[in-house]
């Protein structure tokens, strides 16, 4: 009699714990799948579609290149409407799918190469601290030579300017390069109309135009945005940005 006693004491307790595991599977997955369906989607949620009914801005990219020339550009453009609309594409470009380090050390990933670019309306040209590489490299002159061939604008920023005169597409136009830069800029590309940098800093001429670079790109990125959209759009991003804050940030 103990061991029948004993048997379903011991029958009972299988089944309780298996109900209480059941139980707290099913609590666990219930969970699990409340995160899911909470968890915010922090990658979709900011990436922009591709829309080919749309102008696209193409940022020239390579290693060592100033990212603030890069983030200005992406800054300006990037902005929607007010009421929330894309207005351009705005995608990276470079030699290859290769990882980009900036001359302050952040990395990128292109989202183009020079084989699969496609139509450009504008391209927007940086700089580096040292542009040997850059400027003796064919594939990159030849790039910004073929893209002029079917964008309405292309901007430079800084020494982006030795590009622009290495490709020759701007020769006889207007140009500014970096603070300093000038002279030698001059020197390398005579047929460039090269202006006094340290009075101009930002000049455009044509199709083209350039600016001191760093912070000055924001200049040359709200001057073709007005150009592209309207003055009301460019006053709507720079309030976006809090340009206002910046320029009486030491009042």
């Amino acid at each position: 009699m103990r061991k029948f006693g004993f048997l379903i004491t011991m029958i009972f307790a299988t089944i309780l714990i298996s109900c209480n595991s059941e139980k707290s599977k099913t609590n666990s997955e219930s969970e699990n799948l409340n995160y899911s369906e909470k968890e915010p989607d922090t990658l979709t949620k900011h990436l922009k579609p591709f829309k080919a009914e749309l102008p696209t801005i193409g940022l020239l990219m390579y290693n060592g290149v100033l990212q603030s020339e890069v983030i200005a550009t992406s800054d300006v453009f990037a902005k929607p409407t007010e009421d929330g609309k894309q207005l351009f594409n705005v995608i990276s470009i470079a030699e290859t799918k290769n990882l980009i380090t900036t001359e302050e050390g952040m990395r990128f990933v292109p989202d183009y190469t020079f084989e699969d670019c496609p139509k450009l309306t504008a391209l927007f040209v940086p700089s580096a601290y040292d542009m040997y590489a850059q400027v003796n490299n064919k594939k990159i002159v030849d790039f910004i030579k073929e893209k002029n061939k079917e964008t309405k604008f292309i901007v430079s920023n800084c020494a982006g300017a030795k590009l622009i005169g290495a490709s020759g597409i701007a020769d006889g136009k207007k140009i500014v390069t970096w603070i300093g830069g000038g002279k030698q800029l001059q020197k390398d590309y005579p047929n460039l109309r090269v202006q006094n940098d340290s009075l101009v800093t930002f000049v455009e001429d044509g199709k083209f135009s350039s600016s001191n670079g760093n912070l000055a790109s924001y200049i040359s990125a709200l001057n073709l945005l007005e150009k592209m959209t309207s003055a009301e759009h460019r006053k709507f991003v720079e309030s976006y940005l809090y340009l206002d804050r910046l320029q009486s940030w030491n009042q």
